[in-house]
């Protein structure tokens, strides 16, 4: 990782704030603001990081987000599960993020309905089962109702970043990032929700060009999808910035004594290496990133830790490590489909 002090403070600053402006970064590090201009510009077209904007779905008729994890036949080569995954699952508008090891995987999905992850995982199982793929066990499904849970960090690399540059800086956390905001758009509103969606990174007037309205239709459609209908996140790339590996948590609670769901207990776990973290009542699936064995190890003794000392598990959780120099990414961050699914855009 050959950056700078103030590419890592810009690369930080765009992360955490993905909707300021230059001007506002410049001030808050203490950098001129052509020099955060040039090092925006730099990072991006060397892609240092991608801009993504999150569809609040569940206010618009998406019920769950779910999550299934496989253990693989290790015998099958992992380009010979891809490349059947990617035609016949994969290629699913609910699945927005996809990726796997030679002996395991998960994938994460907006839904309408549990009916379209059962259709999802009835062609999962069969697909695999049949090839030879599966290793002793079924897809496991993870599931989380919008309106039962909470998601507490959504691919935040912040803390992260913060701890990989060495930037002092507070971490505020958000109650969930999803928040049930009902709403009902129109068909055009609906258009230009859609194209925003598939072009984060265009400006209100490029987006005005491509539908055939005005520019100022454009921004004052966008500023009113930002208030609780869209939000934008930046995820670095992982090779570029060090990270080697990924471990991936699902944790039963205690149903006789689980973390207090409505006080929030559950964010005492968050170290800051974890940039996922998706909770009910008596189960959470995090996600976390490291650089190092050494920082995987003590963010996953400080997670056992706090759930040993406050009785808050019964079962031993399953971890699993995918090194990221190893691992493939089948499906990367997509939420275009599932959004004109959904919206009939």
């Amino acid at each position: 990782m050959n950056l700078t002090n103030y590419e890592k403070k810009v690369l930080y600053g765009i992360t955490k704030f993905p909707n300021a402006s230059d001007r506002q970064i410049a001030e808050k590090f203490g950098i001129k603001q052509s020099t955060v201009s040039a090092i925006r510009k730099r990072l991006r077209e060397e892609n240092y990081y991608k801009v993504y904007l999150v569809p609040m779905l569940q206010n618009f008729g998406a019920e769950i987000m779910a999550i299934i994890y496989t253990n693989f036949n290790p015998v099958i080569p992992l380009e010979r599960r891809v490349e059947v995954t990617e035609e016949k699952i994969e290629a699913s508008e609910e699945i927005f993020f996809s990726m796997g090891e030679e002996d395991k995987g998960f994938s994460i999905s907006f839904a309408k309905n549990y009916t379209s992850i059962g259709k999802i995982n009835d062609v999962r199982t069969y697909t695999f089962g049949s090839l030879g793929l599966l290793d002793r066990q079924y897809p496991r499904e993870v599931i989380f109702p919008f309106e039962l849970s909470k998601i507490y960090r959504f691919f935040d690399f912040s803390p992260l970043l913060s701890t990989l540059f060495e930037i002092n800086d507070e971490v505020k956390e958000n109650g969930n990032f999803f928040e049930i905001k009902k709403v009902s758009f129109s068909k055009r509103e609906k258009k230009i929700f859609c194209k925003i969606i598939e072009h984060p990174e265009k400006s209100s007037k490029e987006v005005a060009e491509m539908i055939g309205v005005t520019r100022h239709t454009v921004g004052r459609l966008k500023k009113k999808f930002m208030n609780g209908y869209m939000k934008t996140i930046v995820i670095p790339d992982f090779s570029k910035i060090g990270l080697k590996i990924l471990a991936f948590y699902h944790v039963p609670l205690n149903p006789h004594n689980p973390p207090n769901f409505e006080k929030d207990e559950l964010k005492q776990l968050l170290c800051n290496e974890i940039v996922f973290l998706a909770a009910r009542r008596f189960e959470f699936v995090a996600i976390s990133m490291h650089d190092s064995f050494e920082s995987y190890k003590l963010c996953k003794t400080n997670i056992m830790q706090k759930l040993k000392e406050n009785d808050w598990i019964l079962l031993n959780p399953l971890i699993r490590t995918y090194s990221l120099n190893k691992a493939k990414i089948i499906k990367d961050f997509n939420f275009l489909p599932i959004t004109k699914k959904l919206l009939a855009c």
